[in-house]
């Protein structure tokens, strides 16, 4: 594509990055195909093509969008099926970062929206007040057919929600024992803490000592892709912070991919700056996901379950990890069963089934269905995200991969099989 920004526009490295991949593109339409909502919706304007010439002309024009612009750039996902997709390479990442952050910066929402996505911004990249608006919900959900649209399916969702409750984490202190530093997240310690104490034992048997990253929290990934790039760097310092301060580690670990994918491409964010940006880009050189650490071990209590292994887009269009977590299981003693249209998102993508409820139901009975198609025993995944918006009482049950590897290796049943026959 042509392009024509200003040499002043060009001199933010943001924009500059998302210059480059605009000229990449040759519209070609490859992507469009592996685009959740196009394939939905069947409109250019909901496809990657689509939304690349809107965010040029925003871009371009250094101005305000209009609502139809940013209703349909608030449609995307995310997801990067259309990076994968594409043949010329286009860095689509750069693109809908760089409009997300002039969006937020040039658009006026209405009162609502600025509210909702305030409460996301607030609440769900802090534990202990996600855990109290659990908590409210459960009390309000009597009376949530009072409170206005989306927030009255936040309120119900909310109400059907588990809070977990963390039994501590085994650190591993054998002398020479590689040190994971492991970050501790956000949504997913207020609602599945056992994912790390999973996590924590199948690092253990593998001579890695797992110990807290003191001082950090949320990786800042929902934030970001809200469009909100102060909270995000704010976040990120904090990790990174933690990180210097914390002693020499062997890796970073976060145990859910939309972190980890977030986390990994942390120097991106601080493009530009010149204190931040080097420590960004060493603190994410640590950064390993789960897949990467964890080797195939011996079974101990082998289980004969279909598993439908639903692949988190994070994990493989942001990461680009294939075959392993597959590897994984199959080595455990899982049958584990591709699930057809598996490069489709499942319509979570963090923050996006609150603020796109209709269009991540829409997704989700196709995922269902098509998991359904396989007929699995359980559902396994490496996203928190992905396996609170998957589970329900239309699914079968849905459980983080590191907890059925934790119980193939001798460690317990995970509590969403304890109705399954076995150890």
């Amino acid at each position: 594509m042509r392009t024509n920004f200003a040499p002043a526009q060009l001199a933010d490295p943001h924009l500059a990055d998302a210059e480059k991949a605009l000229r990449a593109c040759v519209h070609c339409g490859i992507c469009t195909a592996t685009c959740p909502t196009y394939v939905l919706l069947g409109d250019e304007r909901d496809g990657p093509r689509g939304r690349i010439v809107m965010m040029q002309n925003m871009l371009e024009s250094d101005a305000a969008p209009s609502p139809e612009v940013v209703q349909h750039l608030d449609r995307c996902l995310s997801c990067l099926g259309c990076r994968t997709a594409c043949p010329s390479g286009v860095d689509y990442p750069r693109l809908i970062d760089t409009a997300r952050a002039h969006i937020e910066t040039h658009y006026a929402r209405p009162s609502g929206e600025r509210l909702l996505r305030w409460l996301i911004a607030t609440v769900l990249t802090r534990p202990a007040l996600a855990r109290a608006m659990l908590v409210a919900a459960k009390f309000a959900a009597p009376l949530s057919f009072l409170l206005p649209g989306r927030l009255r399916g936040i309120a119900k969702s909310g109400a059907r929600m588990k809070i977990g409750h963390a039994t501590g984490l085994r650190v591993e202190s054998a002398p020479g024992a590689k040190r994971i530093a492991l970050m501790p997240g956000c949504v997913q310690k207020a609602l599945k803490p056992q994912i790390d104490e999973a996590v924590a034992r199948l690092l253990a048997r593998r001579g890695f000592a797992l110990l807290p990253l003191d001082g950090a929290g949320c990786c800042g990934s929902l934030v970001h892709h809200l469009g909100r790039e102060d909270d995000a760097k704010a976040w990120a310092k904090r990790a990174i912070e933690a990180f210097e301060h914390g002693g020499d580690c062997d890796a970073v670990l976060i145990t859910a991919t939309g972190c980890s994918s977030h986390l990994k491409d942390l120097a991106n964010l601080f493009a530009g700056d010149s204190d931040w940006q080097p420590r960004a880009a060493r603190f994410a050189a640590k950064v390993k996901d789960f897949s990467e650490l964890v080797s195939s071990h011996g079974a101990e209590n082998p289980q004969s379950l279909r598993v439908a292994w639903h692949a988190p887009c994070s994990l493989q269009h942001g990461l680009r990890i294939t075959g392993a977590n597959e590897t994984l299981l199959t080595a455990a003693g899982f049958e584990v069963l591709a699930i057809p249209e598996g490069h489709l998102c499942c319509g979570s993508a963090g923050s996006y089934s609150i603020l796109q409820p209709e269009l991540a139901g829409q997704l989700r009975g196709r995922k269902l269905a098509n998991i359904a198609a396989v007929k699995p025993d359980v559902i396994a995944t490496a996203n928190v995200g992905c396996l609170e918006h998957l589970a329900g009482p239309d699914a079968p049950p849905v459980v983080h991969v590191a907890e059925l590897l934790d119980w193939a290796e001798g460690g317990p049943k995970p509590t969403p099989l304890h109705h399954i026959a076995g150890k």
